[in-house]
C-alpha cells in the first residue's frame, strides 16, 4: 500500500502515546509484559549490585533450600590449575560487571531470567586459596547440594579444572554426555606430578565414570598441544578442529553434535579461548585461528532442545582484557547457554 496521510494517521493513533512496553505483536508483548513495568519503565542496567546476567541475588549458605529454582548461577573464583597465565580467578567478578546482556534472546525467542526461576547464588566457598585438591572438593560439595535439590547448576570460572568436580556431581546417577566448545581438548595427562590441572578435566571425568566419551563432542580444537590429546580420539570422543569449521559448515556441525549427544543427559562446557583472540584476548591460553562470535552463537543456539543438566563458562582472565570484550563475550555465551536450559527436557518448570 502506498504511503498516505491515512496511513500516517493510523500509525499516530497506535504509537504516538504508547510507551516502550506497549507492543502490538502478541509474542513481543508476552516478553514486554515481563520486563516493563507500568509506564514503560525498565530497571537501569547499570544500577544496583552487579550479579551474573542481572539475576536475582540469592546467596546460598551451607544447607540452604534453593529447590524452588530452575537454574543456579554461581562463581568459582579459582585458577590453581592453570598451565600458563593465571588470573581467571577474577572471571566471575568480571562477568558480573557486564551489564545489558539480554534479557530477551532474539534467536531462541525466550527471556530466561523472566521465564524461569534463576538466581545468582554467589561463589563457591573455597576453604583455601593455595590447595587445588581442597578447592575441587569444595566445588563438588557445593554443586552436589545444588543437584540434590533438582536445580540445574551453571558455573562461571575460574580455570577449566573446575569442570571435573562439577561433572562428578551432576553425574551422580551415571555418566553424562557433553558439548564442549574450546581451543583445547583438555584430555591431557599428569604434568609435573599433577593430573587435576585445567588441561585434563575431561580425561579425569571419563576415568571417574562421570563422562561418556562416546556422547562427547569437542568443537573449535586447535594449537600446538594437539599431540597430547590422543585420549579424546582413543576414548571415542568426536573432535572437530577449528580449521575444519568453515569446511564442514555450522549446520553440519550442529547435526553431528545432536547425533553424538542424543537425548541423554548432557553437560555444556564453554571455554572462552574457543573464540579467536581477536574476540577474546583475556584468557590464559589464547590460540589464534579460533571461532568467531557469530559462529559460536549459531553453534550454541543450534543445541536448542538438548537435554542439558548443567554447564559452565570458564577461563575469562580480565587482566589481559583491556577492552572488556572477553568478559562481554563470556557473559553473552553464559546467557545463550542459560537460554538453552529453558528448553531442556531435564528441567521441571518451577
Amino acid at each position: 500500500m502506498a504511503w498516505s496521510q491515512e496511513a500516517l494517521t493510523k500509525l499516530r493513533e497506535t504509537f504516538a502515546a504508547a510507551n516502550g512496553g506497549e507492543l502490538q505483536n502478541p509474542n513481543y508483548r508476552r516478553i514486554a509484559d515481563k520486563i516493563f513495568s507500568d509506564g514503560g519503565r525498565r530497571p537501569a542496567p547499570y544500577s544496583g549490585m552487579p550479579t551474573l546476567l542481572d539475576a536475582l541475588h540469592r546467596p546460598m549458605p551451607v544447607g540452604a533450600d534453593i529447590s524452588d529454582l530452575d537454574v543456579a548461577l554461581f562463581g568459582v573464583p579459582m585458577d590453581l590449575g592453570v598451565t600458563n597465565r593465571n588470573g581467571s580467578r577474577f572471571g566471575p567478578r568480571a562477568l558480573r560487571s557486564i551489564e545489558r546482556i539480554g534479557p530477551y534472546n532474539d534467536a531462541l525467542d525466550c527471556a530466561p531470567l523472566h521465564e524461569m526461576a534463576v538466581a545468582d547464588i554467589g561463589d563457591v566457598p573455597l576453604q583455601s586459596r593455595f590447595d587445588l585438591a581442597q578447592s575441587h572438593a569444595d566445588i563438588h560439595t557445593f554443586v552436589a547440594n545444588i543437584v540434590a535439590q533438582g536445580v540445574i547448576p551453571m558455573a562461571v570460572g575460574g580455570d577449566h579444572s573446575i569442570s571435573h568436580p562439577i561433572l562428578k556431581a551432576v553425574a551422580a546417577d551415571g555418566p553424562v554426555g557433553m558439548i564442549h566448545i574450546d581451543a583445547h581438548c583438555d584430555t591431557g595427562g599428569s604434568y609435573e606430578g599433577e593430573k587435576f590441572h585445567h588441561g585434563g578435566p575431561f580425561r579425569n571425568a571419563v576415568l571417574d565414570g562421570a563422562l561418556d566419551p562416546q556422547r562427547t563432542i569437542q568443537i573449535g580444537i586447535r594449537g600446538a598441544a594437539k599431540y597430547i590429546w590422543e585420549f579424546s580420539e582413543i576414548s571415542g570422543m568426536t573432535v572437530i578442529e577449528a580449521a575444519n569449521v568453515t569446511v564442514i559448515g555450522i549446520p553440519e556441525i550442529i547435526r553431528q553434535a545432536r547425533q553424538v549427544i542424543g537425548d541423554g543427559p548432557t553437560y555444556f562446557s564453554f571455554d572462552i579461548d574457543s573464540l579467536d583472540p581477536a574476540f577474546a584476548p583475556g584468557t590464559g591460553t589464547p590460540e589464534v585461528g579460533g571461532l568467531t562470535t557469530r559462529e559460536t552463537l549459531a553453534l550454541i543456539r543450534g543445541m536448542k532442545g538438548a537435554n542439558l543438566v548443567g554447564g559452565d563458562v570458564v577461563e575469562v582472565a580480565p587482566a589481559y582484557d583491556p577492552s572488556t570484550n572477553t568478559a562481554q563475550n563470556g557473559a553473552q555465551m553464559l546467557f545463550e547457554i542459560l537460554s538453552l536450559m529453558q528448553f531442556s527436557p531435564f528441567r521441571k518448570p518451577k
